[in-house]
């Protein structure tokens, strides 16, 4: 399973050209968002007037240089993407943001999730006789952006009714930022399925958020990388919004609503797995949300052992929440090598076993002749776990009992997550009571759907609407919206 894409977009307030280093500020939140895609990266800037724009393949250190930064994409305000490919495949050619030509100059587009009627949109352009040079989604969204809404445009390009136009085409799933001459504008699908908020860049460094004075503001993909460039946590962009950024600040043009009868569906599996842990979504931190998946997992299948523990490190706050509703000591089993690269890549089995032995190291002192619950996060596949079982038996553990803290994953996502063919998902492949033996386990459980809702939805602080806001389609086959593929 792999992560969505990342979006950022930085906007300079007041007199331009700023002193503000936009374009560090967008490589530094790429950066941040940097486990959201590893494959490609970009960043276009503006004056107001002209676009700059450097992309490639591979991770943002490796793409962008301090000179580059500093000459070629000098401006006052930018758009940034990271890419781990969903739809289109890994291709230089599907590297974000986008840029298309339109009769009111250029456009620049950066996008999150996967549109759940593709066909249906591609056959759309396709026959008003345009062309598209890639596979990519954004493409699509990027061409659609550049149609002249219904009613027309009498006094000139209006922005939010296009974007208003396309988010009415397509339900979801994509979260954007758009950039067209000296204003951006940020987007999320009715649904809200995917993340985007908006921070702001205070006037001075470590000044209070209730301070008027605002250098800039940013919109990001998750509020993790906030920190490492000064800015302050503002709020969520509003399932449906859109904002509009520019040297005059920040405004809300309004939200497109849902169909009657449709929920909010934001991903569920942003807190099981692919948000940093310090990340705020829907108000709560990723962190919290993880350990209360912990402690509910620890309600629901308990488990006689000396120790608790984890796959580092996405399962370490939910590990630790185990430990504590369970009163069984949090003890540290293995340690993980971070410069080595992920081993499902190696083709064949002895090889991944390998590479398990090479990525984690076993802490043999601290479990010697002990029973172990060893917490992950999500099984998959199944290919990783097995290794680290036989990992720590072979190293002297007692007995290793499996608890996972999120539901089987049964079902694949066509809103922006690479989850693998259902044929390869180990929850399709083995039933649950045989899963222990056939990983080497001595117990293995699963928490709940029910019980993921209730860890999630318990920290939420908007009333009503708690249990039912979020997909876990991938979990139950429930989709939120139809598909057209």
């Amino acid at each position: 399973m792999n992560e969505a894409c990342g979006v950022f977009a930085c906007v300079s307030t007041g007199d331009w050209p700023t002193t503000l280093d936009v374009a560090h500020v967008i490589c530094l939140g790429l950066v941040g968002l940097q486990h959201r895609g590893q494959e490609s990266t970009g960043i276009v800037t503006s004056d107001g007037e002209r676009f700059q724009h450097h992309k490639g393949m591979g991770l943002v250190s490796q793409v962008f240089t301090a000179d580059i930064l500093h000459q070629k994409l000098k401006g006052n305000l930018g758009i940034g993407h990271n890419r781990y490919s969903t739809a289109g495949g890994s291709d230089v050619r599907n590297t974000q943001p986008f840029i298309v030509h339109t009769a009111h100059g250029l456009l620049a587009v950066a996008h999150n999730g996967e549109l759940i009627n593709n066909s249906y949109l591609r056959r759309l352009i396709l026959n008003r006789g345009v062309g598209l040079s890639s596979a990519s989604d954004s493409e699509l969204i990027t061409q659609m952006l550049a149609w002249s809404p219904p009613d027309g445009e009498p006094d000139g390009p209006d922005w939010s009714a296009r974007i208003k136009q396309l988010m009415q085409q397509t339900p979801c799933s994509y979260s954007l930022v758009i950039m067209h001459d000296d204003t951006v504008y940020a987007a999320r699908d009715p649904l809200g399925n995917r993340p985007l908020c908006i921070g702001k860049l205070p006037g001075k460094l470590h000044q209070s958020t209730e301070s008027d004075a605002v250098e800039g503001w940013v919109v990001s993909s998750e509020s993790c990388s906030f920190q490492s460039i000064g800015a302050k946590y503002h709020r969520e962009v509003e399932p449906g919004e859109i904002i509009q950024l520019d040297r005059t600040g920040l405004k809300s043009l309004g939200i497109v609503p849902r169909s009657d009868n449709q929920q909010a569906a934001f991903c569920i599996f942003e807190y099981v797995y692919f948000a940093r842990a310090d990340s705020i979504l829907e108000g709560q931190m990723t962190y919290t949300v993880r350990q209360r998946c912990g402690r509910q997992l620890a309600l629901e299948s308990p488990v006689q052992a000396d120790i608790v523990s984890t796959v580092p490190e996405s399962a370490t706050p939910a590990a630790i929440g185990f430990s504590r509703q369970s009163g069984i000591p949090y003890v540290e089993v293995l340690t993980k090598n971070r410069y080595v690269g992920r081993t499902f890549i190696q083709p064949n089995t002895r090889l991944r076993e390998l590479g398990v032995a090479q990525k984690f190291g076993a802490l043999s002192d601290n479990f010697q002749d002990k029973k172990i619950v060893l917490i992950d996060d999500s099984i998959v596949r199944g290919t990783t776990i097995a290794p680290i079982i036989k990992l720590l038996r072979d190293s002297g553990a007692k007995e290793v009992h499996i608890r996972v803290a999120s539901p089987p994953i049964r079902y694949p996502c066509y809103m922006g997550i690479n989850i693998p063919n259902p044929s390869e998902l180990i929850a399709n492949k083995v039933e649950i009571k045989n899963l222990a033996e056939f990983i080497g386990a001595d117990s293995v459980a699963y928490l709940s759907v029910e019980g993921l809702k209730d860890a999630v939805s318990e920290g939420i602080k908007q009333p009503g609407e708690k249990r039912e806001q979020h997909c876990v389609a991938c979990l139950t086959g429930k989709y939120p919206a139809k598909l057209d593929w």
